[in-house]
């Protein structure tokens, strides 16, 4: 029999807010965080805006510690340790090698790299560069630090699938405790690339909505007026556990994480698959694992980034899985509201979906003013909904190609 697996602890650092309860209440009430961009100077840019979070590192760490880890990597410390208090888990009681750690990131520390490469540039040579350039800068830094800060000894791992990745590490996370590699995962994804080279390369590639004249209305999914994402920053991260593990300790339980499903679109290296085959298996593999009919499922996280092709492509690929009942489903996307988190961007999905199955509403689609007629399903426009939620699903998809879903269920 497989094993049950919960979500009982929450935290996150994202354009709503610094903790999960901001967030939360910015998600209810239909809340933009998107403005002007203010770590960087945007005067050479196209795009002046994103959703930044207004992060001050020596108010959550002394200034050794803020020095030696990377803007990506402290986001994803900060929620770590609210989730793990929101658990009410105390590691000095577990088994440090039942407890493991796997946080994605897409891009990992590029305002290191962009920094120690700026001073190599302007005189320093090899001799300037930091020696913490490299502990700093790799992917992995997030989940390192995180199972070093709590002496964890279990599976810890970093997933890079683009915006994929938060999803894909907690796909990963429920793996190990099904294969009884551990009985709890702090797990989720964190990113920092509002940078020179992250807006820039965006832009260029572009990605991103140029609507520097009202920045809270640039992300629009679903609407016939969206004109690309917004890049934003943060982290998401969820303590899971096996559910005896959970029930036995009196932990506080939101949900249960059902399955995962993840696929390829074999296709193109930025765009989705036009028809979302990749997008629809993955949901068809994600609900197979969590023993789900298609019927069963009231509510869509969407990956709704904002993108001509992505929103397109996503609707597509709900209707040919869901058929008929894709009509009498409610959807709606996050980045409507805190913008492209990037690899982070399933983590802080993944708790707003989590959220709403437990308290029974969900949060609205925000801009969307004028939906597209290629986009016509219920995507909870504009304000929150009160419903139960039996059972949902959060998608995640990246660049490359990479498919993730999640399937939750109320406990």
């Amino acid at each position: 029999m497989t094993r049950r697996v919960v979500i009982t602890g929450l935290g996150t650092v994202c354009p709503l807010g610094l903790d999960t309860k901001s967030y939360w209440e910015g998600l209810l009430a239909g809340k933009s965080g998107v403005s002007l961009i203010e770590q960087l100077d945007t005067s050479a840019f196209k795009v002046h805006f994103g959703g930044e979070v207004k992060w001050d590192a020596e108010k959550h760490f002394d200034s050794k510690t803020a020095r030696r880890m990377d803007r990506f990597a402290q986001f994803a410390m900060v929620a770590a340790i609210e989730a793990v208090k929101d658990s009410g888990l105390d590691f000095a009681k577990e088994d440090p090698f039942r407890s493991g750690v796997i946080i994605g990131s897409g891009i990992g520390g590029l305002n290191e790299y962009e920094d120690q490469h700026e001073k190599f540039l302007k005189g320093g040579g090899p001799r300037g560069i930091s020696p913490f350039v490299i502990p700093k800068m790799m992917p992995n830094a997030a989940a390192g630090n995180v199972s070093i800060h709590y002496s964890l000894r279990g599976p810890s791992t970093a997933v890079s699938t683009a915006c994929a990745s938060a999803t894909n590490a907690v796909s990963d996370a429920l793996r190990c405790i099904q294969r009884e590699e551990a009985e709890v995962m702090i797990t989720g994804g964190s990113e920092a690339a509002i940078t020179n080279m992250g807006l820039g390369g965006f832009i260029s590639a572009r990605a991103l909505s140029l609507r520097n004249d009202n920045p809270q209305a640039a992300s629009r999914p679903f609407d016939r007026d969206r004109d690309g994402f917004v890049l934003a920053e943060g982290a998401g991260v969820v303590v899971i556990e096996e559910y005896e593990h959970a029930k036995r300790r009196g932990a506080p339980v939101y949900c249960e994480l059902l399955g995962a499903g993840y696929t390829s679109d074999g296709y193109n290296i930025t765009a989705p698959h036009p028809d979302g085959i990749g997008a629809a298996r993955a949901m068809v593999h994600a609900l197979k694992d969590a023993r789900l009919n298609t019927t069963d499922i009231q509510y869509i996280n969407a990956h709704g980034t904002s993108t001509e092709l992505g929103d397109a492509a996503e609707t597509k690929a709900i209707k040919s899985v869901f058929g008929d009942h894709a009509k009498k489903l409610a959807i709606s996307s996050t980045k409507s509201m805190v913008g492209h988190l990037l690899g982070a961007s399933g983590g802080v999905e993944l708790i707003a979906t989590a959220l709403m199955i437990k308290h029974g509403i969900m949060h609205p689609t925000i801009n969307l003013d004028n939906p597209d007629p290629a986009c016509d399903l219920d995507y909870v426009p504009k304000v929150a909904r009160p419903q139960r939620i039996r059972a949902a699903i959060s998608n995640s998809f990246g660049f490359g190609g990479h498919n993730a879903c999640l399937a939750l269920g109320a406990i």
